[in-house]
């Protein structure tokens, strides 16, 4: 029986094994190999380790957590979990073995839907771009596009600004934007293209990957150095919703400021319950989660 089952080894479940270890935990990590962040070159914005590639961090989490022997990592897939009789937990592993724990740590993260676009999957991460905090300081000053519609794309036009002021909002059919917002747009010297994009053209790479072009259905082309959208989103896995966490409108896990989802015992910490997805927030927000559950099992075991 091990006292927390950490579902997820990105930065937030490192993090939280990190504090429950430190704490004399038995933790049990367990790690699909699936991070969200691989095809980028570099994680940024991380305190005192900007710029390093991102399996370059996970491996560095792994590293630091050796010396807790408390602390398990273990690279299998969990495609389930349940409540047990006595009210702790197990997690089931793809050749149907079970493991028990008393408390459970969901950080499974989340997946952008990415639009059936020709060369938007092989430039994502490197050409095309969901973060202006992670990657807006390569591209500041260059021509950058904006993919989406309404006030999605019109909010991530405004914040882009602090970045370039080259900016054309690519639409992808009619952009849903009023004639206020339009006439907001060319004050700013914003572009709008509502043409239908066929593909997007550049150099795929994960060290030197780039956007060069975008081709609309017309034929016409429009020169961009990377291309930022913000999409829908789906959890990576559906155990928050097997074990019947509530769920929020933007299909993230509902937590308290502990992490404690709306099922007892069960948490969720990072990217799959954080508004504010960025490796170093996931990171402070699984710690957070780590400290709430050794509290709950201080209190559980002092009485």
């Amino acid at each position: 029986m091990y006292d927390v089952l950490v579902i997820g080894a990105g930065p937030a479940g490192l993090s939280a094994a990190l504090v429950l270890g430190r704490a004399r935990r038995r933790v049990l990590v367990f790690d699909s190999g699936q991070p969200r962040n691989a095809p980028s070159p570099a994680a940024h914005t991380v305190f005192t380790r900007d710029g390093t590639p991102p399996m370059e961090l996970l491996r560095l989490g792994r590293e630091q957590l050796r010396p807790y022997e408390g602390v398990e990592v273990r690279d299998s897939e969990v495609i389930d979990a349940v409540r047990n009789a006595d009210g702790s937990f197990a997690a089931v592993l793809a050749d149907g073995s079970r493991v028990a724990g008393r408390r459970l740590l969901l950080t499974t993260g989340m997946l952008e839907k990415l639009p059936e676009i020709d060369g938007m999957r092989e430039l994502w991460g490197t050409g095309v771009l969901h973060c202006p905090y992670c990657h807006g300081w390569e591209v500041r000053d260059q021509p950058l596009g904006v993919y989406g519609r309404g006030d999605v794309a019109l909010d991530l036009a405004g914040i882009l600004r602090g970045w370039s002021h080259d900016l054309v909002i690519c639409s992808n059919g009619p952009s849903g934007l009023t004639d206020e917002e339009r006439r907001k747009l060319a004050r700013y010297g914003i572009v709008l293209r509502e043409e239908i994009i066929v593909r997007l053209e550049g150099r795929p790479g994960k060290e030197d990957g780039t956007l060069e072009r975008i081709v609309f259905a017309d034929g016409s082309v429009l020169p961009r150095r990377a291309l930022f959208a913000r999409l829908p989103q789906q959890q990576h896995s559906d155990l928050a919703e097997r074990l019947g966490c509530t769920l929020t409108d933007r299909h993230q896990v509902e937590t308290n400021a502990d992490g404690q989802t709306s099922v007892r015992g069960v948490y969720a910490a990072g990217d799959l319950a954080q508004p504010k997805q960025q490796v170093i927030v996931a990171a402070a927000d699984g710690a957070v989660a780590a400290m709430a559950l050794n509290y709950e099992l201080l209190m559980e075991e002092f009485a």
